[in-house]
């Protein structure tokens, strides 16, 4: 379905023009660095404006993927395969909001090297798109693997200190999960071809004809595995603090904005469709993890010195509560998931611009080196405060209206994990005031701070839409959830159909009052 450019591949368009652009920065003569920052920055609002047009050409009201776009490829069922729905619509837009906000934030903190740079901004780009709307599952391990390329490069030549120790453990991490997911593929491509005697990886096909339960244990174990690691769920957290703390600003905001995420839209997509009875088997012991994650995840915050530390650790609270929706397995909880998936993405990913704008100016992240900017810097103590209380879940930003549909949905599967996942509220309100009081109040401290300067036209492009979208989706998140609705309702009714035991004891879905749809009756 493509009713809004009638013959024009969109998706394949908005995934391969970041790609596209990354190879034009090479014809760009050495030396000119306004020039390929300029190119970069020029395509990714190209892919902005693309994605833009997808989001409102999108209709979702069968829940099946629109903007289909299919081809031969390599033969044996691996197919180019690609289109969004209500599941991935959201994120591709987020992914290409990002990538132009985190290039201006390159714009002075990167000065070498700047070709590279910018072509791995661009090739990081189109693997992030490439995961949210492949449809085929062997191209969606493609994807996968080639986001890690670029993001290793940020982080291992233009990190920090100690970015060859951080490089080094995100690459064990996520490659032992990435070799699992690829083990997991040829045993599913086995097992269809000995069950129909015909190759498909149409993920829809696979998720209609489920494996065998034991089979299916395997290969959840195998795929949940990648997916946990790049949530991160903990235990398996141990790498993101190392990463963010190492990696330049730009690719700290992807990382932790879009990059995460597809840990969690991993499991949606994936873990739970192709592998129903398992995934209902392994939930309860997921939502435990999940739990520990968003406990853990905020004391740590809570005793970071370091700001990049800080917001990180409040990553994995926050990626926990989000997991535990999805393991919740309602309407409102994975709805609120996905939701929250996004808001997540623009308030951390503000917060690390903030941090990246402190820096910049001050030459340190320690938070007891700061104090007193709000009276020099009164425009980004603003904008730092609004990224802050959506973080926190204040009411009338985006984050309370994710927060309150992952609650709602959580509470009807378990009220204890409901009333455990709720700590993450009180933790990051504690933790986040208490970064803004000392770093944005009291008296100045470091030799950098009496130099501190209000934002500049570039800074306040990167951070001002950022704040108006945080209050936009406070205050209509029907915007974005009707396009959701129809494609979460189709997205449980299949669980329930493939997994209807196991299941049988969650809530009926029943969608939340914005929905067009009416409520569906109680079974």
């Amino acid at each position: 379905m493509n009713g809004l450019l009638p013959g024009v591949p969109l998706v394949t368009l908005i995934t391969f023009l970041p790609l596209a652009g990354a190879l034009a920065l090479l014809f760009v003569k050495p030396g000119s660095d306004r020039a390929l920052r300029l190119l970069a920055l020029a395509v990714s609002f190209a892919t902005l404006a693309l994605s833009l047009g997808l989001f409102l050409g999108f209709d979702g009201a069968s829940g099946l993927p629109e903007f289909v776009e299919r081809a031969s490829w390599l033969g044996r069922g691996l197919d180019y395969h690609v289109g969004v729905d209500g599941l991935s619509l959201s994120l591709v837009l987020l992914a290409a909001l990002l990538t132009p906000i985190a290039l201006l934030s390159s714009w002075r903190s990167v000065d070498r090297r700047v070709k590279e740079f910018s072509a791995f901004m661009l090739l990081l780009e189109t693997g992030m798109i490439g995961v949210f709307v492949s449809l085929n599952l062997f191209l969606f391990y493609v994807f996968w693997e080639a986001m890690l390329i670029p993001m290793y490069f940020l982080i291992g030549i233009w990190g920090g200190r100690r970015r060859a120790y951080a490089t080094m453990k995100f690459v064990l991490f996520t490659m032992s999960g990435s070799l699992l997911m690829l083990v997991g593929i040829f045993a599913i491509q086995a097992a269809n071809f000995r069950a129909t005697g015909a190759y498909s990886l149409t993920i829809a096909d696979l998720a209609a004809a489920p494996f065998a339960p034991g089979l299916q244990t395997w290969l959840f174990l195998a795929f949940g595995l990648a997916f946990a690691v790049k949530v991160p769920l903990f235990p398996l957290h141990t790498w993101l603090p190392d990463a963010h703390v190492e990696a330049p600003t730009a690719a700290s905001v992807l990382l932790a904005a879009v990059l995460l995420k597809m840990g969690a839209y991993g499991f949606v997509r994936l873990g739970l469709p192709l592998f129903p009875q398992a995934a209902a088997a392994f939930a309860p012991a997921l939502s435990v993890l999940a739990v520990i994650g968003v406990v853990y995840g905020g004391l740590m915050a809570l005793v970071q010195k370091d700001m990049k530390s800080l917001v990180a650790y409040s990553s994995v609270s926050h990626m926990g509560l989000i997991m535990l929706a999805v393991f919740s397995l309602n309407f409102e909880a994975t709805e609120g998931a996905l939701f929250q998936m996004i808001n997540h993405g623009l308030s951390t990913g503000a917060l690390f611009l903030c941090v990246g704008i402190l820096y910049e100016r001050t030459g340190t992240r320690v938070i007891a080196d700061h104090g007193g900017a709000a009276a020099r810097m009164p425009i980004f103590a603003g904008l730092f405060l609004a990224s802050m209380l959506s973080s926190a879940g204040l009411p009338g930003l985006n984050g309370f209206a994710g927060e309150i549909l992952c609650f709602f949905g959580i509470f009807r599967t378990s009220r204890v994990m409901a009333v455990l996942g709720v700590s993450t509220v009180i933790l990051s309100a504690v933790y986040l005031l208490g970064l803004y009081r000392r770093v944005m109040h009291g008296p100045l401290k470091a030799p950098g701070d009496r130099r501190l300067c209000d934002l500049d036209r570039r800074e306040l492009a990167m951070l001002v839409p950022i704040v108006v979208l945080m209050v936009f989706l406070g205050l209509f998140p029907g915007t974005v959830l009707r396009k959701m609705d129809a494609s979460v309702s189709r997205y449980l009714d299949s669980l329930r159909k493939q997994a209807p035991v196991a299941l049988t004891s969650r809530a009926p879905a029943r969608p939340p009052l914005w929905s067009a749809r009416p409520a569906e009756p109680e079974r």
